[in-house]
C-alpha cells in the first residue's frame, strides 16, 4: 500500500504540473542575451547589493543593528526512506493535531482503521489531505481560542478499503463505484473546527461546538460576481448559472480584513472531461485549461456516475448538458467561519485560474491587493485589486468589495522593473476579434488574456506572502523541468531544467498594493551548495546549485510571514528523485529577508508534502499540516496508519516560536 500510494502521489503531480500554456515564446519584454552562467551571477551579484538601481532594500547598516531574525537551533535533513517522525528543533515539541477522520461534526461516526466508512460518515469527519488554513481568534481571549479552518485538497488511495477501484467499461472507459466517489467528493473541500486551550493550558478540540462545519464537493455554494447568471455558466443541474454544487482541489488559501475565509480552487481539471474532439478544440474554455479530452484521460473519472464532471456537450440537446460545469470551478470561494448558516460564495471578478493562493495586501486608506499564483509549469502571477476600499465601520459594504475590481497578471522585466498588465475588456487586444467578447469572458479565460498580453511566463507559481511591515511580496516558484526547452529561458526563471526552484520578491512602486510598477529580485535560488556531491559521489550539476544562505531545500511552496517579518518556507519535493538525495524528506525552513540567512526548523515523514501554516495571534502556538504521508506517522489517536495531520508546534517554555 506505501509503494501504490506514493505512485498515486507521483502520477497525479505529474498531472497537476503538466504544462498547459501553449505558448512556447518568451514574452517581449523577458529575453535576456547573457548566458545561463552570466545570468546567474548577475542574480547574485543584486542579490548581495539590494534591488536594481543601487536602492538598498536591506541594507548592510540596518541588518547589523537589528540581527538576526532566527533564534533557534537548525536541525539536520532527513534523508533516509524509513523515517517516520515530525522533528523540531530543541526546546519546542510537535503533536499531532487533527487527521483524516476525526470527527468534525457533534456525532460523528468514530473513524475506522480500516477505511470502512461510508460517504455519510465522511461528510462529517475530516477530509482528507490538509493543506492551507487559518487560525480565526475569538475577540475575547484571541491566543487561547479561536476556529482553525482547514483546506482538504484532494484524496489518497487510502480513503477506500484495498484503494480506488477502475472497471474498464469495455469502450476504454473507466467505471467508478457510486459509494467511492460520493466518499472522494465528501473528503475534499474544507473543515472549520473550534479549538481551545483547557484548564492546564493544553490545545483541544472543541467536538460539540455550534461553529464546527464541513464543506464538501457536494456542498451548495453561490456564485457571485460579474459571471453570476451568465450564460456560460448555465447547466442541467443549474439553469440558473447561480448556484454550483461543491468545491474543488482547495489549496493554498487567504483572508480578508473583514474576517472571512478564501478557499482557492488549484487542479480542478483533473475531475472533468470532454470527450468531444471538435468541440475540445473550439471550446477554449476547456483546451486552456486542461480539461481531459479522452479516454483514461483524468484519474478520478467521477463522470462515470456524477453526470456534472462529463464535460461532453448533449449533441441533440446541448442546453440541457454539462459542458459549462468546468467553468464553475477555479474560483475563490469566501466563507464566513463565524456562520455556520452563511452559503459559501464564489468570486467571479477575481478570475478563474488554478489558483494556489489569495494572499492580502492592505495599503492605506483601505485600498487593497490580492496575489495568486496559478500553479503549472509556465503560467503567471496574479493580483486582484478590488475597486472598493475596506472600512471596518462598513461590515454589510466591506461584503461586496470582492464581486467588482480588477484582474492584474505580472510582467518581469530583465532589468528589474516589472509591470501589472489589466485583464480589461476592450484595452490592450482584449477584444471579441481575439477571442474575448466581453469582460466575462476574460475572467473566465484569465490564462488567455495574460497569453495575450504577454505576462512572463513562470516556474510553477505557487504561495504569496506578504512582508507585515514593508508590504514586500514574495512568490515561490516550485520548479519547472521544461524550463530552456519549452519554456525559453529569462531573468525571473533562470536555470534550464530547473528542478529545484526559487523564490522571488518585489516592492511595489512606493509601497502602494494597487501600483501597477514595481522592481524585483531573485531572493533564492534553491538546491545544493557548491562543491555538493551527490548519491553517486560525483559533483552535483551546475542546474542544481541554489544560492542558499543556510540549510538547503529543494521545491518551495508554503509560504508566510510571522509578524515579526520571519519568512517560513514550506517545501514539496520528490524525496524518491536524484536531485533530492541531499535535500531528503519535506520540511519547514524559517529565512531572514534581511540576511537572507536560511534555517531547518522542522522535518517530516518519508513521502510526506509539508504545507498549511498558521499561528495564534501571539505566535506562541503554530499549525502545520502534513499531507499523503507516504509511511507510518500516528496520527491524532496515535494509531501508525498514515493518515494526513495537522501537527501543532510550540515551544517548551511558552515562548514566540522562532525567537
Amino acid at each position: 500500500m506505501r509503494q501504490e500510494h506514493q505512485q498515486y502521489h507521483a502520477d497525479l503531480q505529474a498531472a497537476d504540473n503538466h504544462s498547459i500554456n501553449p505558448s512556447q515564446a518568451p514574452s517581449l519584454n523577458s529575453l535576456v542575451n547573457q548566458s545561463r552562467r552570466n545570468l546567474l551571477k548577475g542574480s547574485l551579484a543584486m542579490a548581495a547589493c539590494g534591488f536594481f538601481g543601487g536602492k538598498l532594500l536591506w541594507g548592510a547598516e540596518a541588518f547589523a543593528k537589528q540581527g538576526s531574525l532566527l533564534g533557534f537551533t537548525g536541525i539536520t535533513a532527513q534523508t533516509s526512506a524509513s523515517f517516520d517522525q515530525v522533528i523540531v528543533p530543541p526546546g519546542y515539541t510537535a503533536r499531532a493535531f487533527f487527521s483524516w477522520g476525526d470527527a468534525v461534526l457533534d456525532g460523528a461516526p468514530a473513524w475506522q482503521p480500516d477505511a470502512s466508512d461510508n460517504w455519510q460518515a465522511q461528510l462529517q469527519q475530516a477530509g482528507d489531505n490538509h493543506d492551507g488554513m487559518h487560525f480565526f481568534p475569538f475577540a475575547d481571549a484571541p491566543n487561547s481560542h479561536g476556529l482553525l479552518v482547514i483546506n482538504h485538497e484532494y484524496i489518497n488511495p487510502t480513503l477506500h478499503p484495498g484503494g480506488l477501484t477502475f472497471v474498464d467499461d469495455g469502450n476504454g472507459f473507466k467505471q467508478r463505484p457510486l459509494e467511492q466517489v460520493r466518499k472522494e467528493q465528501a473528503a475534499h473541500g474544507l473543515s472549520i473546527i473550534e479549538v481551545r486551550r483547557d484548564r492546564d493550558g493544553a490545545w483541544q478540540r472543541a467536538p460539540k461546538s455550534a461553529y464546527n462545519r464541513r464543506i464538501s464537493a457536494l456542498t451548495d455554494i453561490e456564485l457571485a460576481g460579474p459571471l453570476r447568471a451568465d450564460p456560460r455558466m448555465k447547466t442541467a443541474s443549474d439553469p440558473s448559472g447561480s448556484r454550483v454544487i461543491g468545491t474543488l482541489n482547495n489549496c493554498a488559501m487567504g483572508v480578508t480584513p473583514w474576517g472571512t475565509y478564501l478557499a482557492c480552487e488549484e487542479n480542478f481539471h483533473n475531475y472533468f472531461v470532454n470527450r468531444d474532439a471538435a468541440d475540445y478544440q473550439q471550446r477554449v474554455e476547456h483546451r486552456r485549461y486542461g480539461i481531459g479530452n479522452e479516454k483514461n484521460s483524468r484519474y478520478y473519472a467521477w463522470e462515470s456516475v456524477d453526470a456534472r464532471f462529463d464535460a461532453t456537450p448533449n449533441a441533440e440537446q446541448p442546453h440541457l448538458g454539462h459542458c459549462n460545469e468546468p467553468n464553475r470551478f477555479g474560483w475563490v470561494v469566501e466563507i464566513d467561519p463565524f456562520d455556520p448558516a452563511a452559503t459559501p460564495a464564489k468570486r467571479t471578478a477575481m478570475g478563474r485560474l488554478g489558483r494556489e493562493c489569495s494572499v492580502l495586501s492592505l495599503g492605506d486608506g483601505g485600498r487593497m491587493a490580492y496575489y495568486s499564483g496559478d500553479d503549472s509549469r509556465g503560467e503567471y502571477v496574479y493580483k486582484f485589486v478590488p475597486e472598493g476600499r475596506f472600512d471596518p465601520a462598513q461590515p454589510a459594504a466591506n461584503r461586496r468589495l470582492l464581486d467588482a475590481g480588477t484582474l492584474y497578471a505580472a510582467r518581469f522585466n530583465a532589468d528589474g522593473s516589472g509591470l501589472w498588465l489589466p485583464l480589461v475588456w476592450g484595452e490592450n487586444g482584449l477584444t471579441a476579434e481575439n477571442g474575448f467578447a466581453d469582460q466575462q469572458a476574460v475572467l473566465l479565460n484569465a490564462r488567455g488574456a495574460a497569453d495575450l498580453l504577454q505576462a512572463t511566463p513562470m516556474d510553477r507559481p505557487e504561495w504569496v506572502a506578504v512582508h507585515p511591515q514593508t508590504r514586500e511580496v514574495y512568490v515561490t516558484l516550485t520548479n519547472n523541468s521544461e524550463r530552456g526547452t519549452r519554456f525559453p529561458l529569462d531573468a525571473a526563471n533562470p536555470r534550464a531544467d530547473n528542478l529545484h526552484g526559487q523564490i522571488l520578491r518585489w516592492n511595489e512602486t512606493a509601497a502602494d498594493p494597487t501600483a501597477t510598477t514595481f522592481t524585483w529580485e531573485i531572493f533564492l535560488l534553491a538546491g545544493d551548495q557548491p562543491g555538493a556531491l551527490d548519491a553517486a559521489g560525483q559533483p552535483v550539476s551546475e542546474n542544481l546549485l541554489g544560492t542558499i544562505n543556510g540549510d538547503i531545500f529543494s521545491s518551495p511552496d508554503g509560504l508566510a510571514f510571522d509578524a515579526s517579518g520571519r519568512l517560513w518556507i514550506q517545501t514539496d519535493s520528490d524525496e524518491q528523485a536524484s536531485h533530492t538525495a541531499n535535500t531528503g524528506c519535506n520540511q519547514l525552513l524559517c529565512a531572514d529577508p534581511h540576511s537572507r540567512e536560511v534555517r531547518r526548523f522542522l522535518v517530516g515523514p518519508w513521502g510526506a508534502e509539508i504545507t498549511g501554516i498558521t499561528w495564534t495571534p501571539d505566535y506562541r502556538s503554530m499549525w502545520i499540516n502534513v499531507q499523503h504521508p507516504g509511511i507510518s506517522y500516528p496520527a491524532s489517536d496515535g494509531q501508525t496508519r498514515p493518515r494526513s495531520t495537522t501537527v501543532l508546534v510550540t515551544r517548551e517554555d511558552g515562548g514566540v516560536i522562532g525567537t
